[in-house]
């Protein structure tokens, strides 16, 4: 499917009785097809989460390098699909969610940033969220840093980052797991942590306002 405006592709799964949409960033070089965004979107639907996969550049932006890395950029087309959903989802009322990868997770952590921001909550997977910079501050959804132990650069600039930000955050470091999590069982753990969070803050909050 086509997300407007910019027609940019994507794959749209809702599970029958979904309450809740996951919205995933991927990293640099990667796209809808990400061999692990996938596990973890099957994992998530299975658990009747609503997940949307789409590519965060046109096929031409992303021969360029500049592109791959403009942060910025990369959180407006977050921005623009988490709108396009919202729109497309209204009678659902779905609660959305971020799960982001490397600078995905940045352009996560921006988008959520900003004042008329939809997202309820936010899981980064070997993310770059030091690259937030400023916006890291002003994000007010629950956030979990998901890294693996012997991903230590990124480790280091995940727990940087933390000292910035104000939301509730937890770092979940997953021993004896590198950069892209492909040792055996390490990104099941990524799945369980993940699914964990999105159902405590994007669930759990649903069942609150009902009985309060």
């Amino acid at each position: 499917m086509a997300i407007p405006p910019f027609g940019l592709e994507g794959m749209l799964a809702l599970p029958a009785g979904c309450r809740a949409v996951i919205i995933f960033a991927h990293g640099s070089g990667s796209s809808r097809h990400s061999p692990r965004n996938k596990l973890v979107a099957a994992a998530l639907q299975q658990a009747c989460f609503g997940t949307l996969l789409f590519d965060l550049l046109a096929e031409n932006e992303a021969t360029s390098r500049d592109n791959i890395f403009d942060i910025e950029l990369l959180a407006e087309r977050l921005t623009m699909a988490t709108h396009w959903l919202g729109l497309r989802m209204e009678r659902l009322a779905p609660r959305i969610g971020y799960f982001g990868a490397s600078t995905g997770a940045a352009a996560a952590l921006v988008a959520a940033a900003q004042p008329d921001s939809q997202v309820g909550a936010i899981v980064s997977r070997g993310g770059r969220p030091d690259l937030a910079g400023a916006a890291l501050s002003r994000v007010t959804a629950p956030t979990l840093l998901i890294v693996g132990s012997l991903d230590r650069d990124v480790l280091a600039l995940n727990r940087q980052a933390m000292a910035h930000m104000r939301c509730q955050t937890r770092l979940q470091v997953i021993p004896g797991a590198t950069h892209l999590f492909e040792e055996p069982g390490a990104i099941g753990h990524v799945i369980g942590h993940a699914s964990v969070w999105f159902s405590h803050h994007l669930l759990q909050s649903e069942v609150a306002d009902v009985s309060g």
